[in-house]
């Protein structure tokens, strides 16, 4: 059976839902747990098991308004992770969505864009 979870949004967790059927992720909301690698540790055990099969396409939406920089090495190294995995038959796709007024979420899209070599990253500005 596939994969799938969800967690609903709290104060100062992201709403996060896992479709591994459909080869979706998404992240939105605000992200400062007290133990970021706690929260997010199913997440990336889920992740890394995925990443190792054949999946084909992978969409990951992250649209989070606020993260602390915790939360920030942890979502790196899973972009990263996304990156090193998308090869031949699999392909990841990463829209990173921000507020057009939200420069610092622009921003740092922007800086991680750079850092990502055979995934596709889309810079996507809503209003």
């Amino acid at each position: 059976m596939a994969f799938k979870m969800e967690k609903e949004k709290t104060t100062s967790t992201p709403y996060i839902l896992i479709d591994a059927s459909k080869g979706y992720m998404k992240m939105s909301g605000k992200s400062f747990p007290e133990k970021a690698g706690e929260f997010y540790s199913d997440v990336n055990n889920w992740l890394d098991e995925y990443l190792k099969s054949n999946f084909g396409n992978f969409t990951f939406d992250f649209a989070m308004e606020y993260y602390n920089s915790s939360t920030l090495k942890i979502i790196m190294d899973m972009m990263l992770q996304m990156d090193e995995h998308s090869i031949g038959e699999n392909k990841v796709i990463i829209n990173w969505i921000s507020a057009k007024d939200d420069d610092i979420a622009i921003e740092s899209g922007e800086d991680i864009k750079e850092d990502m070599d055979n995934l596709e990253f889309n810079l996507v500005i809503e209003d």
